[in-house]
């Protein structure tokens, strides 16, 4: 039996568990917390930092092979075990250029692949001669350990920019800027490599967010087919450039002149893919394993005509587990409902997702569902 190292331990991890089970893998986690979510379902804990290296070690001598649930890791620290024989997928020269967003925006850039202007903040006095082409509104973006809308902010005007990098002063982050994209709507797309160099593709889907975070995914999306290709070009381009093994979720803009644009990178799996454990006749999930297994890949295709996916996010601090709620949105004809097992509620904080299958595609059936999930969620 093949035992998979996953460094970190959250629902990304945790929704591997049924993929695991079914190809017959052990997982053994690195993960903080005894109350991490994949810790139920690993065969195996390392309680430790997904950054501490030395319980990576650990971790590998339990493991064939090890896989990255997010991107928050020591790679310097990383490669040292590389050196020592440690199996990484994807590789770690993957996940060099995309941890630092200035560093991903200019791999991206440098590979022909169409990008937001950008520019790094290294010195405020030349700011205003940098920013006069891209005017206001703009986007300031941390370089590392964003997510989720974290250290992402709309500027409007010059004044407010050097009011935020002088209070950053005092806890210096890396900075970049990019031109805020007028976009019509948010597309994602999640694609696998194999060892053997096998890419598949998931369908393009729309994003919804509200407030920087994810709030819904409405699969396929209602976009041309050429659009269709060019984001799929995109996918092809990347994992092969990166030699990437796994599974990869790309955010993208479509704009109002009908162009595509690439917003950022994940190299792992992706809150975008989480419809495909119930629409498709592979999960994201059993993607990534089969990648990192060595194995051959699966079929992504949609087994429905439309899948809409709801996040349950926080909207107090509590400690609920919201049975009666979850019993009500199980109750929605086609929905299934996951939830995570967090046992602490907070605002914005990802506590599940429910996914409803359709058998037509019908946007106003879509909307309406959309609507009486977060009824049920939002509102008592």
């Amino acid at each position: 039996m093949k035992r998979i190292g996953v460094i970190g331990g959250g629902q990304l991890a945790w929704m591997m568990g049924d993929a695991a089970n079914k190809l017959e893998v052990e997982l053994i986690v690195q993960t903080p917390s005894i109350q991490d979510p994949a810790v139920a379902i690993a065969h195996d804990t390392v309680l430790a930092a997904i950054d501490d290296a030395d319980a990576t070690k650990v971790l590998a001598a339990k493991s064939d092979v090890i896989t990255f649930e997010n991107e928050f890791v020591d790679l310097e620290a990383l490669s040292l075990l590389a050196k020592q024989g440690v199996c990484f997928r994807p590789r770690l020269e993957a996940l060099a250029p995309l941890l630092d967003k200035y560093h991903q925006r200019c791999y991206l850039r440098d590979l022909g692949l169409p990008v937001p202007q950008f520019f790094a903040v290294e010195q405020q006095e030349d700011l205003a001669a940098k920013i006069a082409d891209l005017g206001f509104p703009l986007v300031l973006k941390s370089r590392r350990h964003g997510y989720d809308g974290q250290g992402t902010f709309i500027i409007r005007d010059l004044a407010t920019l050097q009011e935020k990098l002088e209070l950053n002063q005092k806890n210096p982050t890396l900075f970049l800027i990019e031109e805020f994209v007028p976009f019509e709507r948010e597309l994602a797309v999640i694609a696998a490599r194999a060892v053997d160099g096998e890419v598949v593709i998931y369908p393009v889907v729309e994003t919804q967010q509200e407030q920087q975070v994810c709030r819904r995914v409405i699969a396929p999306a209602d976009i041309t087919p050429e659009q269709v290709a060019t984001a799929e070009a995109i996918a092809y381009k990347l994992l092969n450039s990166l030699q990437f093994v796994g599974v990869f979720g790309i955010e993208l803009f479509l704009t109002t002149d009908g162009k595509i644009l690439v917003n950022e990178i994940a190299p792992r799996t992706h809150n975008s893919g989480h419809f495909s454990l119930d629409a498709c006749a592979t999960s994201q999930f059993e993607q990534h394993l089969r990648a990192v297994c060595g194995k051959p890949l699966g079929n992504p295709a949609l087994q429905c005509t439309t899948a809409v996916m709801v996040n349950l996010l926080g909207y107090e601090t509590s400690v609920s587990d919201y049975q009666s709620k979850r019993q009500q949105l199980a109750a929605i004809p086609q929905a299934h409902v996951h939830w995570y097992g967090k046992t602490e509620s907070r605002p914005g904080r990802k506590l599940g997702h429910v996914t409803v299958l359709l058998e037509n595609h019908n946007p106003a059936m879509t909307s309406e569902i959309v609507h009486t999930i977060e009824s049920i969620w939002y509102f008592s």
